[in-house]
């Protein structure tokens, strides 16, 4: 074993708790995890969790508390000691430090937006004049809501007069948030709140109230673990208190439902969409608010579809659906007779519909051809497309503008190129031009993406990208990243801490897998519920093909994926624990036999399976991460992370997980685990805790893979 690797034994060893958890040279010495009694019995067969305490919540349970403790100065006396954490933390910190800009919204005669000058920890929300006049202030600064910037700006919407922002508040990651409105001309912040929102749009009905959707307040204890439950819309009308807010829509019959409100721009309609939460398909309601009736009436019952409101122009509403499409198309439903009218405005395509959107008259569509963005505006009959030109290989982050307004916005990014604002006209489409770019302290063009498709097990193409420096020749340290679930494409986008791992000298690689939405519904059910295992041969066949075709050498793969992702990679670690050096699963759903019991973990049901129903839950203890540890087997370095606010997926599946790694006599690399504190499942997480994080995490695998940064 090399020296600095007995170093880093030895260095670890001062805060071990207990005796060596493995056999191997300078085996580390893990803290004790105590394992319990629970054994359990299902369709016949005997499972043991030894680990059912770690699940109970680290805020309240001094015992998993202490626990956490042990483990997180056990990992963090080991990250400190790897030689390359100094130079990627130097690394990140310049990396990180650039100005952005987020997309800007019209409202009135203001113009929103977020800017972050690089390392602050959140995000400022600006105004300025929309004609350009004046100066930007300052309208939401979020830097000093906590000391540790864990409390962040999350979602912000102007009124339809721009007079006022609706905007909720994030405290330390968790998914919870709270209701707050401020004066646009003032800055007051003014006395509304409202609370127990999660998984909420904000919509503006006229100027002077919201519609929002929000949960049951939940019991003393039970807040960041129990199953989500009752989620329903209803309207606050600004000045008066929560207690006060009337109920728009709600199923107390089917308490499994969410249920979220949007208002169309003229105010005319609220549209209700309600869905199982990761089901692919919606039922919608609406309800004629512009005529004083908030009874909302069903317009599509089923949820076999998908149906996304675009927009909606008087009497007449746009929706993206997935019926008889499954790489979706654009009708409008007319609502001013008797009956609701369905018109097919655009057919499908062989791209897959990302987006759609109205801007001024014309309808902007994102597509999708082979996981690149494309996009092409019409008419809002669908006639007279028209391509916009995009550049290069990247994805569309956001389209923003309304119907009336003669230019709208929207951001591009590509993997070694951050968002960049256009403006255009949606009358002239060639007429976009940047708005705001960052401005980088690297040269892009240094850098090349590469797309490949490679064969799966069982013969089926699957896209890759390849990202890495044009002067570096012959195999180097490589990342594959994955996610292949619910539906969710994976597109090109920049991130500075990818970033540091590429100007370091390694490559990194994302594998579309099968789960995914990248070709559409055929694409997702090729990797949900029973043939979920092409998912994890997808991403194996990534890993070979990396291998054979010179990317990266024989020990110089990782691979790393977060929630779903998380799970993928537990999965494939088990399944092939020889292919990889080092693994990085992150917030990862770990134990399928007990994913719904927790949050939103009810709705997952849907991609995964029922685990009471005997042929789901044979499929899911196949190749749930913690049941199928290979005592014995020489194992990559394993770095688990995950957060203690994490309410998504919460963090008892990575305890579990680690506590079986460690247990388990893997070899000599390590399992370790890194938890970070006051963060979530990712969203709002200030910029010091990203460069941390990402320091900890790219210098363990740079560690285990052989690449060697330089300050």
């Amino acid at each position: 074993m090399p020296l600095r690797q007995v170093l880093l034994a030895t260095a670890v060893a001062a805060v071990a708790m207990s005796s060596s958890a493995h056999a191997g040279d300078a085996a580390l010495k893990y803290p004790t995890t105590e394992r319990g009694p629970v054994v359990e019995t299902f369709f016949g067969e005997t499972v043991a969790d030894p680990y059912r305490w770690l699940e109970a919540d680290v805020r309240v349970d001094s015992k998993v508390a202490a626990w956490v403790d042990q483990q997180s100065k056990f990992t963090d006396a080991y990250l400190k000691a790897l030689p390359e954490r100094a130079a990627f933390e130097t690394k990140l910190t310049k990396l990180f430090d650039f100005e952005r800009y987020g997309l800007p919204v019209k409202a009135g005669k203001f113009l929103f937006f977020r800017h972050n000058s690089g390392l602050q920890n959140q995000s400022v929300l600006y105004v300025r004049n929309a004609d350009g006049s004046g100066e930007r202030r300052v309208l939401i600064d979020p830097n000093g809501w906590a000391k540790d910037g864990a409390t962040a700006l999350d979602e912000w919407v102007p009124s339809p007069d721009g007079s006022k922002v609706a905007y909720t508040v994030q405290d330390g990651g968790t998914d919870w948030r709270s209701v707050k409105v401020i004066d646009v001309a003032s800055g007051k912040v003014l006395s509304d709140t409202i609370e127990h929102v999660k998984f909420s749009r904000l919509a503006w009905a006229g100027n002077d109230g919201l519609v929002y959707s929000r949960f049951p307040e939940p019991k003393a204890g039970e807040a960041f673990q129990a199953v989500s439950s009752n989620q329903s819309v209803w309207y606050h009308k600004l000045g008066t208190a929560q207690g006060q807010d009337q109920q728009v829509h709600a199923t107390p019959d089917n308490p499994r439902l969410y249920h979220s409100g949007e208002v169309t721009h003229d105010q005319r309609w609220l549209v209700v969409s309600t869905s199982t939460g990761s089901e692919k398909g919606n039922a919608v309601g609406v309800a004629a608010i512009g005529k004083g009736d908030w009874k909302v009436r069903p317009l599509i019952t089923s949820l076999a579809d998908e149906w996304t409101l675009v927009e909606g122009i008087g009497d007449r509403l746009w929706f993206m659906t997935s019926k008889d499409a499954p790489r979706k198309k654009v009708v409008m439903v007319d609502l001013s007779g008797a009956e609701p009218v369905f018109t097919q405005v655009v057919a499908e395509d062989e791209a897959v519909l990302d987006g759609a959107h109205i801007v001024g008259d014309r309808l902007v569509l994102n597509y999708l051809r082979d996981v690149k963005a494309e996009m092409r505006v019409t008419g809002l009959d669908g006639r007279g497309s028209t391509t916009v030109a995009l550049p290069g290989i990247g994805s569309i982050a956001g389209v923003v503008g309304e119907p009336g307004e003669a230019q709208g916005y929207f951001a591009f990014s590509g993997f070694t190129q951050p968002a960049t604002i256009y403006a255009f006209e949606p009358a002239k489409p060639t007429s976009a031009s940047v708005w705001e770019a960052p401005k980088l302290a690297f040269d892009p063009a240094q850098f090349e993406t590469q797309q490949v498709f490679y064969p799966s097990k069982d013969g089926t193409k699957i896209p890759m990208f390849v990202v890495r420096r044009k002067d570096l020749k012959g195999p180097v340290p490589t990342i594959l990243y994955g996610y292949g679930g619910f539906n969710v494409s994976i597109l090109p986008g920049y991130s500075p801490a990818r970033m540091a791992w590429l100007q370091a000298g390694g490559a990194y690689a994302v594998a579309n897998l099968r789960g995914g939405g990248e070709y559409g519904e055929a694409w997702h059910l090729a990797g949900k519920g029973p043939t979920k295992q092409n998912v994890f041969d997808d991403f194996i066949a990534a890993g070979e093909w990396l291998k054979a075709n010179g990317v990266t050498s024989k020990d110089g793969l990782a691979v790393e994926g977060g929630s779903n992702g998380g799970l993928l990679v537990g999965a494939v670690v088990n399944q092939r624990p020889d292919l990889f050096a080092a693994a990085h699963p992150a917030v990862g759903v770990m134990d399928m036999l007990r994913f719904d019991k927790f949050t939103a973990g009810r709705e997952w049901v849907f991609d995964y399976g029922f685990p009471e129903k005997e042929a789901d839950w044979r499929l899911l203890r196949s190749y749930s991460p913690y049941h199928n540890v290979k005592a014995g087997t020489a194992y990559p370095a394993v770095l688990v992370t995950t957060a203690d606010t994490d309410d998504r997926v919460v963090p008892g599946h990575s305890f579990k997980y680690a506590a079986a790694l460690q247990a388990a006599g893997l070899g000599p690399k390590p399992q370790l685990i890194r938890i970070e504190t006051r963060a979530g499942h990712g969203s709002g997480k200030p910029v010091s805790k990203q460069i941390e994080e990402s320091a900890d995490v790219f210098a363990f695998l740079a560690h285990w893979t052989g690449l060697t940064p330089q300050q």
